[in-house]
């Protein structure tokens, strides 16, 4: 019986919602903003195939001291390991036809910049690697 820490699931962002509050998963998401006042970033990364954008709002004040200006700023991709904390729906401003938005609460214990990638590449690794090893949307990682 291993009473480390669980292991993560790497998940693509769009793949966030179908989780668990509870849910220890990894993920890589584009900086869209960045609020100093809560220490909540708001990372995207919509599928060019997907139609709905998932909004992953990150609490990251238990890494503070280690994030530097290159993870909080707008158009930057980073990797987050952390823990679900709440799944939603935003208000559709009324429209009964808009579509909403899922926003996916989530705590870092862990984040670092992406560097310089191929999003592409990384995206068809990613479904491959899903396809291959699991039914549900997400994979075990150490």
């Amino acid at each position: 019986m291993s009473f480390g820490p669980r292991p993560s699931q790497l998940c693509l962002l769009s793949h966030l919602p179908e989780k668990g509050v509870g849910d220890k998963v990894r993920f890589l998401g584009c900086v869209t903003s960045y609020s100093t006042a809560s220490g909540v970033l708001t990372l995207e990364h919509r599928l060019p195939e997907e139609t709905r954008s998932v909004h992953a709002l990150v609490d990251v004040n238990l890494v503070l001291e280690s994030l530097g200006s290159e993870q909080t700023r707008v158009g930057e991709w980073v990797n987050v390991i952390g823990y679900i904390t709440d799944i939603a729906l935003s208000i559709n401003g009324g429209k009964e036809t808009a579509p909403r938005t899922p926003i996916v609460h989530a705590q870092a214990v862990l984040l670092w910049s992406a560097g310089a990638f191929d999003i592409r590449k990384y995206e068809a690794s990613l479904k491959a690697l899903l396809m291959r090893t699991s039914p549900t949307s997400c994979h075990p990682t150490s």
